[in-house]
């Protein structure tokens, strides 16, 4: 299983797929780890070569004490990119993995051909997030499970699919209250919607209809309106579509950047 030391920390990634073929990094929510994408995997790596990468604090990835920042999470990517031999690559990120996205593509223009941000913002509550930070400090991961798991998925996707809901729970309770945290504070503390201009990447902002935490309204149309000529489309899921609406979020990424090759 490959490892790669970044920053006091050790990432866990997993390549797969087409050697030739264009590289595609994927990176999970939080709260989540690789696993986030399992429902695209078998579609996405015939085209492409995949990197998964667990973001710090999460799966396999180890945690380090304290407050993490977005740059500290985009450095991660890049060393892991370097030791996995990629000079560039196009990113898909969800939720945090989406905000570590717009990030890279700051930070690392060169390194970063097109971005797919998916139920992400630029913006968040900070006194919220903070709220929620406290709470994982005092009481742990089981403190925040409940909420997290109705926002991660639809009433009517939990309703049908109990066992999927309970096997995210189970993960979520079992990861390291730290690494939550730290990451929770990357996202209190961002500054992204100061800098949307300034990306360049050809990008699509992908909401799911369903998601009640990062919503088309405040949220993709701010990241639309922003970055300079991003396309946007709407899946029918929650926050986490690639469990919820796996085959349509995965036709959504191939049909842009097929669309973005061919121009």
């Amino acid at each position: 299983m490959p490892f790669t030391a970044s920053d006091g920390a050790s990432i866990y990634w997993k390549l797969e797929g087409v050697e030739t073929a264009p590289p595609l990094v994927l990176l999970n929510s939080i709260g989540t780890d690789m696993d986030l994408w399992d429902g695209l995997i078998a579609v996405l790596r015939q085209r492409h070569l995949i990197l998964r990468i667990d973001t710090r604090g999460h799966g396999a990835s180890s945690a380090v004490e304290g407050d993490y920042t977005l740059n500290a999470l985009a450095n991660d990517v890049i060393a892991v990119m370097d030791e996995a031999g990629m000079h560039e690559a196009d990113v898909a990120g969800i939720s945090l993995g989406g905000m570590i996205s717009m990030q890279l593509a700051l930070d690392h223009p060169n390194r970063i051909r097109r971005l797919a941000l998916i139920c992400t913002s630029s913006t968040m509550d900070r006194k919220a997030w903070q709220t929620r930070i406290d709470m994982i400090r005092a009481e742990g991961m089981e403190g925040i499970a409940d909420l997290a798991i109705t926002r991660f998925l639809s009433e009517e996707f939990i309703a049908e699919h109990p066992e999927v809901s309970a096997s995210l729970r189970r993960a979520l309770v079992a990861m390291d209250a730290g690494g939550y945290a730290g990451c929770a504070a990357a996202i209190r503390d961002m500054t992204l919607d100061e800098q949307l201009g300034s990306i360049r990447a050809p990008t699509i902002v992908v909401t799911g209809a369903r998601d009640v935490s990062t919503p088309y309204d405040g949220h993709g149309d701010f990241l639309v309106q922003g970055i300079p000529g991003a396309q946007h489309a709407s899946i029918d899921a929650a926050h986490l579509p690639s469990i919820e609406a796996p085959s349509a979020l995965a036709r959504t990424l191939e049909q842009f950047l097929l669309d973005n090759d061919r121009g």
